[in-house]
């Protein structure tokens, strides 16, 4: 059965996906790219744009699983995660209603497995990800390869668990 991977970086504003195949060979990239909440100032026509952008990634791409990185929130700055919660709730709901399996990895999970260090920084995560999926440059903005970076944690972590 193939497996194709939807991971997501979500935001408010810019929401990244990668779409990735797995391969007899390997890892494929299908497709990366951003979702934009483009109005500003209204959480509810950001979250419906956001919706609507992922829903339709799923109904063209057709991945068998979503994995999504999991809510972080600094105690200095709990607005922020109430917003992010708001993206994080119309992916998750996007997900539900195209009955596709939905798995959670912590941000320092992901880094961990793709640079063997928890808290590496945004570029050494994308070079790791250039350098994992062969790309000539890293992936811009960050968001889309943090959404690559999600997706191939699901990957390994699957490859692991099926192991056992």
């Amino acid at each position: 059965m193939r497996q194709r991977i939807l991971g997501i970086d979500p935001g408010l504003n810019i929401t990244g996906y990668g779409v990735i195949d797995i391969t007899p060979t390997g890892v494929a990239i299908v497709e990366a790219g951003v979702v934009r909440g483009k109005t500003r100032g209204d959480v509810p026509a950001r979250v419906m744009e956001i919706h609507e952008g992922i829903t339709d990634v799923i109904t063209s791409l057709k991945p068998t699983v979503m994995a999504m990185e999991e809510l972080y929130s600094h105690y200095d700055r709990p607005k922020t995660a109430i917003i992010m919660g708001h993206a994080r709730g119309v992916l998750c709901l996007a997900a539900a209603q195209n009955s596709l399996p939905l798995k959670h990895y912590s941000a320092t999970q992901i880094k961990k497995i793709l640079t063997g260090s928890g808290r590496a920084p945004k570029n050494q995560m994308q070079e790791s990800i250039r350098r994992e999926l062969g790309l000539s440059e890293v992936p811009e903005p960050a968001d889309v390869a943090d959404a690559l970076a999600v997706a191939l944690c699901h990957h390994y972590l699957s490859k692991v668990a099926s192991a056992f």
